[in-house]
């Protein structure tokens, strides 16, 4: 047994090394897309592109590595798409916060995350969550993700009022390109080939390249620049101004929800839950999350914490921190090979989470449909997850319409008391959302 085998309980996990890297290389290339975007979005808060390009780079290499080496768990960490909107869209330009005051809310909201985890009362919370809850996670989650997958390869475009979404075109040459790419993927998995997310996805993109539906890579090589003019310009005491602070609350809780309800539904997905719905050992990728969170604001970048694209690499096998570890060093590699990682289009990786989408529904057995009172809530979550956009409106949903549902059957003592601190900082969470 190798040393690598030994530390991360490979075989007791039943997988292996090479199993374990190609996860790795299969998570990094569905989220690889996010050392791009992330700076195209802060960029309209203010924070400079070239900088923010290597924050979120050093941001995703220490979470992973840490999620790897201490939780043990194929989750990859990252800063968070939606969050990064919220803040350059709703906070900074249209509440006109800066954004180092906006850093400075994201890193109370990290503190806030270590002290409950060292004190344990995020884990106690979420074993106060239903079980049918926890799976109804999963499934949203995984539906989530097949409609980010099917808009942005175009497949499903977006309509206009009273109509909001639309068959694409669905025979122009980009399309074309994602339909062969979903079809790939989707011949590879039925026919068991090892790899086959991160070999329909590689093939895909060369098909993009080669039909000119995607650019070649300008070049393969880049030096990452300093992140010296945004590196610990967090404004605490501005986060803490009446104006800003209902920002802060917001973000708390967003990321509270959005990181447990990824967490219990990659774990549903992967197997990880015990018989009780519990995910064992659950403080140690909370405690990761937390310090990233808390991290990623010095360092000039919006909340960190696991991503959904994890799913691609539990489905290609990935089942410990090996996994997350791989994706790690793949970060550092991309701070060095930014323009050859932006040239992967939608096309390739849109597939791949089409087909996820597919994987993530397996727990939806595991609902108790003829009981109303766990189905109705658990039907809220992924209805809401899917059809807003974000993760964190159907778990809150989830959150209030459980109690509602076990009030009304009059099963109110089924509700744990932990449960019911969910639903009022869901409530809090409806109230504070700004809407515009």
């Amino acid at each position: 047994m190798s040393a690598l085998d030994r530390y991360f309980r490979i075989q007791q996990n039943g997988s292996s090394v090479q199993r374990e890297i190609l996860a790795g290389l299969t998570t990094f290339t569905t989220m690889a897309y996010i050392v791009v975007v992330n700076p195209a979005i802060l960029k309209t808060a203010g924070i400079p592109a070239g900088p923010s390009m290597t924050a979120t780079v050093l941001a995703a290499f220490t979470g992973c590595l840490l999620m790897g080496l201490y939780a043990n768990r194929p989750f990859a960490i990252a800063p968070y798409m939606g969050e990064n909107a919220f803040i350059a869209f709703t906070v900074c330009l249209g509440l006109g916060i800066p954004w180092q005051t906006a850093l400075g809310a994201i890193f109370l909201a990290g503190v806030a995350f270590l002290i409950l985890t060292v004190l344990r009362v995020r884990q106690n919370l979420v074993e106060a969550i239903p079980t049918s809850l926890r799976y109804s996670f999963a499934v949203g989650i995984g539906l989530f993700l097949t409609f980010i997958g099917l808009n942005t390869t175009g497949i499903v475009a977006l309509g206009v009022a009273g109509a909001p979404l639309k068959a694409g075109a669905l025979t122009s040459a980009p399309v074309l390109v994602a339909i062969f790419g979903f079809l790939l993927i989707a011949a590879l998995v039925l026919r068991k080939v090892p790899g086959a997310i991160l070999l329909g996805i590689v093939i895909t993109a060369l098909a993009a390249f080669a039909t000119k539906v995607a650019p070649w890579p300008s070049s393969f090589f880049g030096r990452p620049e300093s992140i010296a003019p945004i590196f610990a310009h967090i404004d605490v005491r501005g986060a803490l101004s009446p104006k800003a602070l209902p920002v802060a609350l917001t973000i708390f809780i967003m990321a509270f929800v959005d990181t447990m309800g990824t967490l219990i539904g990659l774990s549903a997905r992967a197997g990880f839950l015990d018989a009780n719905g519990n995910l064992p050992q659950i403080e140690r990728p909370m405690m990761v999350d937390a310090i990233a969170t808390t991290l990623s604001p010095i360092l000039g970048t919006t909340t960190s914490g696991a991503f959904v694209e994890s799913a691609t690499g539990v489905e290609a096998g990935g089942r410990t921190g090996l996994t997350a570890v791989v994706v790690a060093l793949c970060f550092v590699l991309s701070a060095f090979t930014a323009p050859f990682v932006a040239a992967i289009p939608p096309q390739a990786y849109g597939p791949a989470l089409i087909i996820v989408g597919l994987f993530m529904l397996a727990p939806i057995t595991r609902i108790d449909f003829s009981d109303y009172g766990e189905s109705l809530p658990a039907f809220g979550v992924v209805a809401l997850m899917c059809f807003t956009g974000n993760i964190g409106v159907g778990i809150t949903a989830g959150f209030l319409l459980y109690p509602f549902c076990k009030i009304v059957q009059g099963q109110a003592r089924q509700i744990r008391a932990g449960l019911w601190v969910l639903a009022a900082l869901s409530a809090l969470f409806f109230v504070f959302y700004p809407y515009k």
